[in-house]
């Protein structure tokens, strides 16, 4: 008997060596809430397109590490040199996609393409608003960025710009080409986009091979994708559907959900028609139901982990006959206040977001005001939120969630509250003198300004309606090691996931 079953163990050996042994499955799948309306590089600081692009097609002079600070990614090194000036030694030895040398004359067409009046790049608009920026070429792998007034955080503004080739015109591509370890290798409109780890990439191969994303608008679609294996990863999901521990990750992220209100049209060009919108808006009553309970209410457009976001300040307390009783003082003194205003939502912007603007039109119908609700896809959404505003738009509120992971107001001033900001609903002389004060000081000094220009724009202008500092919800598969962080929602790097 014994040598019958040592004969058996003998044969199921050989012939389990006999069978081949197949690699492992290295493509993932990525479900998204949004489709992306454009695959420019210089749109990536829009979050639906950075989740694709942003360090996995294009990548950037420096970059922002979470939990190591900025590091140096197409930039070896840099360091002041006089005035606004800061020289860069980039990294030897990079090619684009295509083949093409990377060098100083790429990262200076990348900057003017990018800040060029004859493109609209968003990356430009959002981050290099009242600024001058001039780079010079010192040799191929040496330039110098010079910026007017002095920028005294330069290198960390430079982690918001995509490095495309020289080549590249100055107009919105459908193929873009980058330095990073992807390449676009198929974009299917309303079904997927597929990238595809490239040959002659200059840093580590990473493991993952292929990545497709698709888009689902249903929260607990995209969850249960995740679930049956019909997708890896969701980098968003609701709070109701994380619940599997194994797989569901909750993280604070750098989101911060408001409705921007266009002070240039009656009624909202009063002051106590938008303390009465705040004042509406029942913050409590949404934590724990449709927001998650740790969402933290806003009184900042910047999240608390940003230099100078003021700790004094307090939202305004939920007060339905408060309201009521600003709105009839306003009407007394001939304010439109029956106007009927136009909240405008964006789809799947994040979990649960029609129930939230449904809850938040209805708050504002509770204290007299004439809310109409429109839900827009993002490729309409994005022409009302950004300039050029259309003429004839009447008053209205858009929702929108904006994302800083960057640490610096720098980031979300300019273009939220300057006259000439991109997204902006305001227009204050003292706002903008405030905003160039704080972008060029450093150490104290600037948080101390950035902390007084945050108390202005919610105390004295009440620039907003603040909702929350939101937290993140998403679901990976077991199969791979990857853990969400503050960045995920904005980018979400294809080289950070390995497989277990």
């Amino acid at each position: 008997m014994r040598n019958l079953t040592a004969s058996l163990l003998g044969t199921t050996f050989a012939l389990a060596m006999a069978v081949p042994v197949f690699a492992q499955d290295t493509g993932v799948t990525i479900v998204l809430n949004e489709e992306l309306e454009t695959v420019e590089p210089c749109m990536a600081s829009q979050s639906n397109i950075g989740r694709v692009i942003l360090q996995n097609i294009s990548e950037t002079m420096t970059v922002l590490d979470p939990a190591e600070g900025l590091q140096a990614k197409l930039a070896d090194s840099w360091e002041s040199t006089d005035g606004g000036t800061w020289r860069f030694h980039l990294r030897p030895d990079v090619t684009f996609s295509d083949g093409s040398a990377f060098d100083a004359g790429d990262v200076k067409h990348s900057i003017e393409r990018t800040l060029s009046d004859k493109i609209s790049c968003e990356i430009g608009a959002k981050y290099f608003g009242g600024m001058t920026i001039t780079a010079t070429v010192v040799d191929d792998m040496t330039i110098d960025i010079t910026s007017d007034p002095a920028q005294p955080i330069l290198p960390l503004l430079m982690s918001t710009v995509t490095i495309v080739p020289a080549e590249t015109p100055i107009e919105f591509t459908r193929n873009p080409i980058g330095t990073g370890p992807y390449e676009l290798t198929a974009w299917n409109a309303g079904q997927n986009i597929i990238l595809s780890r490239r040959d002659g990439y200059w840093g580590a191969e990473p493991a993952v091979s292929q990545a497709t994303y698709l888009f689902r608008s249903d929260d607990a679609v995209r969850a249960a994708m995740v679930a049956t294996g019909e997708a890896d990863i969701s980098p968003l999901i609701s709070e109701l559907d994380a619940t599997n521990p194994a797989t569901d990750f909750a993280y604070p992220n750098s989101e911060t959900t408001y409705l921007r209100v266009d002070h240039s049209i009656a009624p909202l060009d009063d002051v106590r028609v938008r303390k009465a919108m705040n004042m509406a808006v029942d913050r409590e009553a949404l934590l724990g139901t449709l927001i998650p309970a740790d969402a933290i209410p806003a009184t900042a457009m910047v999240p608390p982990s940003t230099i100078g976001w003021n700790p004094d300040l307090t939202p305004a307390a939920f007060d339905v006959e408060g309201a009521k009783a600003l709105l009839a003082e306003a009407k007394a003194d001939g304010v439109p206040v029956d106007t009927q205003i136009t909240l405008i939502g964006r789809t799947g912007n994040f979990a649960n977001v029609t129930e939230v603007m449904e809850a938040v039109q209805a708050m504002f119908q509770d204290v007299g005001f004439n809310v109409k609700l429109e839900m827009h896809e993002v490729a309409e959404w994005i022409d009302l939120y950004s300039r050029p505003f259309a003429e004839d738009r009447g008053p209205s509120l858009v929702a929108a969630m904006h994302d800083n992971a960057k640490g610096d107001p720098v980031f979300s001033m300019f273009f939220k509250y300057a006259c000439e900001g991109l997204q902006s609903g305001m227009c204050d002389p003292k706002v903008d003198e405030m905003i160039a004060q704080a972008t060029s000081a450093t150490g104290d000094e600037r948080s101390a300004l950035w902390k007084e220009l945050i108390a202005y724009l919610h105390e004295e202008t009440v620039a907003d309606v603040l909702l929350f500092h939101m937290v993140g919800f998403s679901r990976v598969s077991e199969r791979l090691d990857f853990v969400p962080t503050i960045a995920t929602n904005s980018e979400l790097q294809l080289s950070q996931i390995k497989f277990k």
